[in-house]
């Protein structure tokens, strides 16, 4: 069994499971921590989460990221590096979903 096993598991399983392996007071505990203790008990290992999700950037600097990469832009279409350009293209994408994602989240509150 592995850590995705047990993600996919029922609230209700997870706890019959918990029983089985003889730990006490699963009735009041929710998902994630009878996930953890599970785990504990089965020697699974949490699998790492990237550094990348958990970063939260402010949308001032998402916007100067953006306002850099439309200056690497132009310098890139001169030089005529399309390959350059369209890394560069990409990743402006990116950077107007994530702003976009930032204000659709704040409109909602």
């Amino acid at each position: 069994m592995e850590w995705h096993d047990l993600e996919h598991m029922t609230v209700v399983k997870l706890r019959e499971t918990a029983q089985e392996k003889g730990l006490t007071s699963v009735s009041g505990k929710n998902k994630a921590e009878l996930i953890e203790e599970l785990a504990g008990v089965l020697g699974i290992e949490k699998p790492h989460e990237e550094l990348t999700d958990t970063t939260v950037q402010s949308k001032s600097d998402l916007k100067r990221q953006l306002r850099e990469l439309k200056s690497q832009r132009t310098q890139l279409i001169e030089a005529h590096d399309h390959k350059g350009l369209k890394a560069v293209r990409r990743k402006a994408h990116g950077l107007r979903r994530q702003i976009k994602k930032i204000h659709l989240v704040a409109q909602a509150k």
